[in-house]
């Protein structure tokens, strides 16, 4: 399962606890951004031969390991900078519209 998912599900899971938004994007990205890192540097680890190789095949093989290793530092920092973001953003703006259904009626 993609790393956003499963910040996104855990994020739920601490809402639903009863943290507050920015309570539960805090704690939710300190305790998942150990996983993140180590599944990002493992991959990026492994290409890492790829990248430096200089022998037959060496002219496809590390420009195919710096597209993949740019999507990881790319992704990892999407899933740690920007997801929590926009959650944050999305959770308070849905908030405020049911407490303005709820002042409305």
């Amino acid at each position: 399962m993609p790393n956003g998912i499963v910040l996104v599900t855990f994020l739920n899971d601490l809402r639903h606890q009863g943290y507050s938004v920015r309570d539960a994007v805090r704690q939710g990205v300190a305790l998942r951004l150990r996983p993140v890192l180590m599944t990002a540097s493992v991959a990026i680890l492994g290409l890492v031969p790829m990248l430096i190789s200089s022998g037959v095949g060496a002219e496809t093989q590390r420009p195919l390991a710096t597209v993949v290793v740019g999507g990881l530092f790319t992704s990892t920092a999407l899933t740690l900078l920007l997801l929590p973001l926009l959650y944050e953003w999305l959770e308070t703006r849905r908030e405020q519209a049911r407490t303005r259904e709820g002042d409305a009626a």
